[in-house]
């Protein structure tokens, strides 16, 4: 990868150390005007993965499925002001964290990332962060307290999120200086989230009925337009990573289209062979993976290698999920199988493929340093995550009373319902207590 490491010094060294070996940087208009539409795309993802886990959920617990995903834009935001960006990016850090010199965005007013203001990558980081925090919710969906999520969510972000982003993509980072190759978060973001969501679904223990009641998809058009715009938002969140308008945005724009729809078609036909038919949720999943999967290498392999990283993807996570019925965690909505299992997939073959646009590196070596850093991460988020669950547990019980549960948290949690008693056939709900 000798000429795009060359050419991207600030999506590949994002810590200020690494800008201060740069050219002293000029804003560019263009740049600037892309990476806010960037970011835009990517903050539209959270509301997208609402929809996506919602259609998935039951009908009596749609909105607060919903609501896990959409309070992480306030809860993260804000803790990206108070402390997440600066763990994560502030100059003079050592090689696990930064300190708290950026606390409130401190010392970035008329500031420049490269060519665009800090302000703008800032903003745009902080909706990584965001949607790291809301795709764990789909693994404890229907069970978990909204208060305690939201506990969780926001020590997780400080305390595991950030650092690991600091580890990758922060100059000072070990991983980064071991020269682990992440391009748009598929270590920092999905594996993280998959583990964690895994671990989580341990903790709390399985849904009642498990594996017994089948737990169907409840409205499969959301489930069809939540993917759909998490697709439109990847764009940004992918080809955005590049911090520029250039050549580096474009190869990463074009292998977001082309692996999520090879690994779409290959998912539809595993699940053509195994089941007898496609279905709208396989092709919505499949496209997903397939984001998931290529979000690590997609600025580091060419379109025709995305084809590969999209279908052994999606071959993989589609493996994983006919596995989940032998284990005993009960990840409601696959996030480690999808996420997890892709994302470790995405990262490997990133080193594997990465010789296809020239990785400046023995193709063993880099192999070996993404082994490093999945192993890493998956320690990491996973041991912290335990760790947190246990302590959030001091504080509050992690899950819902089984009344709650089985009728359904959204009236419990937030005294409201998705659908009108017409419109579910069922009777009017019974207030059984608050979160």
């Amino acid at each position: 990868m000798t000429h795009l490491r060359k050419t991207l010094p600030l999506a590949l060294m994002l810590g200020g150390a690494a800008l201060a070996q740069t050219e002293a940087p000029k804003l560019d208009t263009g740049d600037t005007a892309w990476m806010i539409v960037a970011s835009a795309l990517v903050l539209l993802m959270t509301p997208g993965l609402a929809f996506f886990y919602g259609g998935l959920s039951r009908t009596q617990s749609v909105l607060n499925t919903m609501m896990m995903s959409v309070v992480c834009i306030g809860l993260v935001g804000v803790l990206w002001l108070l402390g997440g960006y600066s763990i994560a990016f502030a100059s003079g850090g050592n090689a696990f964290f930064s300190g708290l010199s950026n606390f409130g965005f401190g010392g970035l007013a008329g500031q420049l990332t490269g060519t665009i203001p800090s302000y703008i990558f800032a903003a745009f980081q902080a909706m990584f962060a965001i949607i790291a925090v809301a795709l764990i919710s789909g693994a404890v969906i229907e069970r978990m307290r909204f208060g305690a999520f939201v506990l969780f969510g926001g020590l997780w972000s400080l305390l595991i999120y950030a650092p690991l982003a600091h580890w990758v993509w922060n100059a000072d980072g070990w991983l980064f200086k071991l020269g682990a190759l992440d391009f748009a978060g598929g270590t920092v973001i999905h594996i993280a989230a998959g583990v964690s969501g895994l671990v989580a679904a341990s903790v709390l223990g399985a849904r009642i009925g498990f594996p017994r009641t089948a737990h169907v998809p409840h409205n499969v058009p959301f489930v069809l337009l939540g993917a759909g715009l998490l697709w439109f938002g990847w764009m940004g969140f992918n080809a955005g990573s590049a911090l520029a308008a250039n050549q580096t945005a474009a190869l990463a724009f074009m292998t977001t289209l082309i692996a999520p729809a090879a690994a779409m078609l290959t998912w539809l036909g595993l699940e053509s062979v195994r089941n007898g038919k496609p279905t709208a949720v396989g092709a919505a999943t499949g496209l997903v993976v397939g984001l998931v999967a290529i979000t690590p290498a997609c600025a580091f392999v060419s379109p025709l290698a995305s084809v590969v990283v999209g279908v052994l993807g999606a071959a993989a996570s589609f493996a994983a999920v006919q596995f989940k019925a032998r284990m005993k965690a009960d990840d409601a909505l696959d996030v480690f199988a999808c996420h997890g299992v892709a994302g470790i997939v995405g990262a490997l073959l990133t080193g594997a493929l990465a010789f296809t646009t020239g990785s400046g590196k023995p193709w063993g070596e880099q192999m070996v340093i993404q082994i490093i850093g999945v192993v890493a991460s998956v320690a990491w988020t996973g041991l912290g995550s335990f760790i947190l669950l246990k302590l959030v547990g001091l504080v509050m019980p992690l899950r819902v009373p089984v009344n709650q549960e089985i009728a359904g948290i959204d009236v419990s949690a937030h005294s409201e319902q998705g659908y009108s008693d017409s419109e579910t056939g069922l009777g009017a709900p019974v207030f059984v207590g608050g979160d």
